[in-house]
């Protein structure tokens, strides 16, 4: 099984910070979500490239994935 890990994904966005696209994946893999948005400031930093309005940021859990079925078995039981 994969870990499960966060990238980096750098959007652009219109004015206001509606219809965003996303614009690149950092190349960096972040163990947890607080390494990810620590790297944020200097992601943005180098992305001033990016053709829009406003250039933002979120961390995305990336890797393999499993459900939790507990919930799911503990409403099937009642």
């Amino acid at each position: 099984m994969e870990p499960v890990f966060f990238v980096m994904a750098i959007m652009g966005c219109a004015d206001g910070a509606s219809g965003c696209t996303q614009a690149r994946v950092e190349p960096a893999h972040y163990s947890t979500v607080q390494q990810c948005q620590a790297a944020m400031p200097a992601a943005l930093t180098r992305s001033t490239d990016i053709d829009y309005p406003v250039v933002t940021a979120a961390c995305r859990r990336s890797g393999v994935q499993m459900a939790d079925n507990a919930a799911a078995v503990t409403r099937a039981a009642r």
